[in-house]
């Protein structure tokens, strides 16, 4: 049962039941789908559920709590255990929440792996970016309510307004026609506070996000190439061995076989 756990088809198949059981569950959400195929859909919900339901069983079947210790088998594990839950009464939310399944493409694509893991790798670094970026919109707040609250307060009449304000135009959308423009026609020096914000904000802070994850990236794929050249290390080692090994007992018959016919002219001689 481990060959067949650990084995590429059987991989590929999960990955087949995820695909086809995402695309079910959006036919769900296709009135015109549910009023032709509706029980078909819900069959074949059931039998990708009853897959998964098989496939986590055999995994805790072959590596007992050793499971566990893997953090994309807990990610499963609980995916699965959260669609097994009756979704009636107070727990009809679950029933939306089966889309959830669909992330299991994540554990099972090594290539999805990688970059959720780079994903994590860069969080360490992301916390002292987020600090500067809330540091830079905490002092831009309370000057733009000091400076526009009175005249704009539905964009700046509170430090909160403001923040959410200043996130638009972080993101760039609609900033200049939606806000900046009409607070320059009542202040039209406005934008010497709000074009250094969008430079250091949008083009600055953000772009460190970038680059954290870019480098995260980079030393992921570092990682994977450092152990797949020690992979190839000892697989070369083995073999130097093993070629060593077939020498040296090549070496040993053939002095075995001029040790016996050595032998053989004095069995004749006699």
């Amino acid at each position: 049962m481990k060959q067949i756990v650990e084995s590429r088809w059987f991989s590929t198949a999960v990955t087949i039941v995820i695909i086809i059981n995402a695309v079910t569950l959006g036919l769900e959400t296709w009135p015109l789908a549910m009023e032709r195929a509706g029980g078909l859909l819900r069959i074949l919900d059931t039998a990708a559920l009853t897959v998964f339901v098989i496939e986590i069983g055999m995994k805790l079947w072959v590596y007992r709590l050793a499971f566990f210790r893997n953090g994309w088998n807990v990610f499963d594990f609980v995916i699965v255990s959260i669609a097994l839950v009756p979704s009636a009464g107070p727990l009809s939310v679950l029933r939306a929440m089966r889309i959830l399944r669909v992330l299991r493409l994540v554990s099972v694509v090594p290539q999805m792996r990688t970059v959720v893991g780079a994903l994590f790798g860069a969080l360490p670094g992301m916390g002292s970016i987020v600090a500067v970026l809330l540091l830079v919109f905490y002092v831009a707040a309370v000057m733009a309510t000091k400076l526009f609250g009175a005249s704009f307060p539905q964009w700046f009449g509170t430090i909160g307004e403001s923040m959410y304000s200043l996130f638009q135009i972080m993101t760039l959308e609609s900033w200049s026609m939606g806000i900046v423009r009409p607070v320059m026609e009542t202040h039209p020096y406005a934008w010497v506070f709000f074009v250094p914000f969008v430079i250091v904000t949008s083009f600055a802070v953000l772009n460190l996000f970038i680059a954290l994850i870019v480098n995260s990236m980079n030393s992921v794929h570092a990682e994977e190439r450092e152990s797949a050249v020690r992979a190839e290390h000892v697989a070369h080692d083995e073999r130097e061995q093993l070629l060593q090994e077939v020498l040296a007992l090549r070496e040993e018959v053939r002095s075995l076989g001029q040790q016996l016919a050595d032998q053989r002219p004095e069995s004749d001689g006699r």
